[in-house]
Parts: structure tokens; C-alpha cells; sequence
């Protein structure tokens, strides 16, 4: 499904009136046909787009949660389709407006809600798992609040992550800004007190060459890194609710973050399965929609091939049994024999997951700053080693100063 942007022209009997009007369906061919049947025609077609600060917005994870709790308030009353267009229909902002119209054309087109929330597409795969399960077990206004523990603690995680990369970023950078404006200094100082001749000076130009180079390699390197983490950061946040894109298939090969993804996609799909569960959702479309939760590729292949063997009649236990869990975790699910325990077992697996996502991220934290202390430490560690080797003796550097005197 798609939103597009449609200028119409309606034959009246004042002649010619054009109008431009959002319209929600799968393809441009489909836009045509209604437009026709409604006695239009059709002057120009675009696919709807969001301006950046409509998708900044969007993604938003406070915006989502007041557009939840408003559905689950709303929704004491009437029913949660209701209540999403009755928060449709008194937004006021141009802007708010504009992010919900896809939204207000589903429901339009007498589509449910959940279809209503995937076209706004703001929300990640795992709370839109949840919010599905609930409402088909018609516990919505039980769901609502899971799905927004859910968020919050995604935003907690995502705020830990941008601390910690922001402090690293700002440290980074005050060190290549150190090196760059002093390494012309403190080049020139040694130009200035270089030996007159012989061997120390072919020592001289060696060493001094090798410190320029070694500078330049730090300095480039630290803006090709800072450029690749600017990229990373700008990428998922653009692609927030994506499956799978470029950049993060590139970061999800990097060793230690790779485990930390996978450990937080696991511990997400896991909740929202054992959720599922408790809410009666049938194992079949438990397993697809925990699969359509995962963020990990990994993991949503996990799923769905458990989905693929629990439907060619093999036991749930052993199903569920394969990697990428662990050994532990695989003979818990090998020992199932009651279908009662499955989402205890889930939930006992989102935890232990969800435990070791922190640890690991404590990790990548005691790690980054090990390599940043290491970048420091050669940086300035070459200088006094360029200092002991070229033996500079106390003379000449009294000569160098009280020459700058004169």
C-alpha cells in the first residue's frame, strides 16, 4: 500500500474544476481506476513524500507513545479504529496532520487498525507485533501498555548507545583537533632546532618524516571513523521500522556489535511471542509475526524456519531447538512437553538475552575507550619518541628560544 499524490479534474457545470487529493492504495493503476469511477480525470500522479522534519517526527519515540496512549484512552469508549481517527481528525499541526494522512486514508478505504498503523509506518516490527497480537485476542488496551514499556525501553537503549558514541565522538575529536593544529607546530619546532648536518640529520629527516606520516595516518583515520559512525547514526534512524538496509548489514558484521543486535532482536521477539502466547494468539501466527518482529535478519530466519518445520507436523520443542541459540537455551525449549510452558520458557529467554545485550554493551563501551586511550597514546607517544631519538640536547634548545627572543 501507498500514499500518492493525485491532481484531479471534475468536469461540473461551471466548467473544468481541478483539485488535489491524497489517495491510499497498492499501485498507480489502482489510483486510476477509482479516480475514474468517480467521474475524474487524472492530471498528474506522485507518490507521497515526507519532508525531513516530518520523518524526524515521526520517528519520534515520545510522539509514538502519546499517539498509543491516546488509541488506548479513546478506546474505552469506542472502538480502536474509532479512536485513531478521532485523534486523526483533531490534529491541528500541518505537519502532525500530514504524517497521520496515510493513516486517515486506510481508515478511509474501511481498513483495521493495524493496517491504519503500518501505513504510518513510524512504528518498529516488534510493537507492531504486539499491538497485533493483542488486538486479535482482544486484549488491546492490555497491549498498548506493553507496547509502550516496549518503546521506552528501546529509547533507553538508544539513548545508551548515543551517550556513549557521542562522549567517544567528542573525545575523538578533541584529539584529532589537537594533532591537526599542532602538528605544523610542533614540526616546525623541530625544523627550527634540526641538527646542521651529518648523520643526526639524515636521523632528523627520518624520524621527523615518520612522525608527519604517522599523524596523517591518525588524523585521516579519525575522520574516516567519525565520518562512517555520522553515517551509521543518520542511516538508522532514517531507516527506523526497515527490516534490512546497506548499513546495517555492513555494522552487523563488525564482531562484538553483530552479538549485541542479535541479542536485542532475540530478547524483542522473544517478549512479543511469549506475549502472543499469553494472549491465546495461535502458535502458527505466533511464530510468523515474532519473525516479522525480529530486526535481525538472523533471528527472523530463526522463525520462520521454526514456522516452516511446525507446519510439516515436527514437535514445537524440536522446532524451536536451532541456532543461533545457545546450548542452554536449546535444551530447555528440546524439553517442552506442555504447550503452557512455551511462553515462560520465551520470557525466560528474553531476559537472559536482554541481560547479555547489556553486558555486551558494557563491553563495546570498556572497549572504545581502550582504543581511544591506545589512539592517544600514540599520538603523543610518537612525539616523544621522535623527542628521544633525534637526542636533542638542552643547548640547542636554549639557542632555539633565545634566537625567537632576538
Amino acid at each position: 500500500m501507498q500514499q500518492w499524490l493525485v491532481k484531479i479534474a471534475y468536469d461540473t457545470r461551471s466548467g473544468p474544476k481541478r483539485t488535489t487529493e491524497t489517495i491510499y492504495m497498492p499501485s498507480e493503476a489502482d489510483v486510476r481506476n477509482a479516480v475514474r469511477e468517480r467521474g475524474g480525470h487524472v492530471l498528474s500522479i506522485r507518490p507521497h513524500t515526507r519532508t525531513q522534519i516530518e520523518r524526524l517526527l515521526a520517528r519520534s519515540s515520545w510522539w509514538q507513545v502519546q499517539l498509543l496512549r491516546g488509541i488506548m484512552f479513546r478506546s474505552t469508549s469506542t472502538s480502536p479504529g474509532v479512536a485513531l481517527w478521532k485523534i486523526i481528525e483533531a490534529e491541528t499541526n500541518p505537519t502532525r496532520q500530514n504524517i497521520l494522512a496515510p493513516a486517515r486514508e486506510a481508515l478511509v478505504q474501511g481498513l483495521g487498525l493495524m493496517d491504519a498503523l503500518k501505513a504510518l509506518n513510524i512504528f518498529d516490527r516488534s510493537i507492531l507485533a504486539i499491538i497485533s497480537a493483542s488486538e486479535r485476542s482482544g486484549k488491546l488496551m492490555e497491549g498498548i501498555p506493553y507496547a509502550i514499556n516496549a518503546i521506552t525501553q528501546k529509547r533507553k537503549n538508544t539513548q545508551a548507545i548515543m551517550g556513549t558514541m557521542g562522549w567517544l565522538a567528542f573525545d575523538v575529536f578533541s584529539i584529532v583537533t589537537s594533532l591537526a593544529a599542532g602538528k605544523d607546530l610542533v614540526l616546525g619546532w623541530f625544523k627550527d632546532n634540526a641538527p646542521k648536518g651529518g648523520e643526526e640529520l639524515e636521523q632528523y629527516i627520518r624520524v621527523t618524516g615518520n612522525l608527519a606520516l604517522t599523524w596523517d595516518i591518525l588524523i585521516w583515520t579519525a575522520y574516516g571513523f567519525g565520518a562512517f559512525m555520522a553515517w551509521c547514526i543518520f542511516s538508522f534512524f532514517m531507516n527506523k521500522g526497515k527490516k534490512d538496509w546497506p548499513t546495517a548489514r555492513v555494522v552487523r558484521k563488525i564482531p562484538m556489535i553483530s552479538g549485541y543486535l542479535r541479542d536485542l532482536s532475540f530478547a524483542d521477539s522473544m517478549n512479543a511471542a511469549s506475549r502472543m502466547l499469553r494472549s491465546n494468539v495461535p502458535i502458527g501466527d505466533t511464530l510468523k509475526q515474532s519473525g516479522e518482529a525480529a530486526s535481525s535478519p538472523d533471528v527472523a530466519a530463526y522463525w520462520e524456519a521454526a514456522n516452516e518445520q511446525l507446519s510439516r507436523g515436527v514437535g514445537l520443542g524440536s522446532a524451536l531447538d536451532r541456532d543461533p541459540l545457545n546450548r542452554s537455551e536449546r535444551l530447555e525449549l528440546a524439553s517442552l512437553s506442555d504447550l503452557s510452558q512455551v511462553a515462560t520458557i520465551m520470557e525466560s529467554i528474553a531476559e537472559i538475552r536482554g541481560q547479555s545485550a547489556r553486558v555486551k554493551h558494557k563491553l563495546i563501551i570498556w572497549v572504545a575507550f581502550l582504543l581511544t586511550g591506545v589512539y592517544l597514546a600514540i599520538g603523543f607517544g610518537s612525539a616523544i619518541y621522535a623527542l628521544t631519538v633525534m637526542n636533542m640536547s638542552m643547548d640547542s634548545m636554549m639557542g632555539g628560544l633565545m634566537g625567537g627572543v632576538e
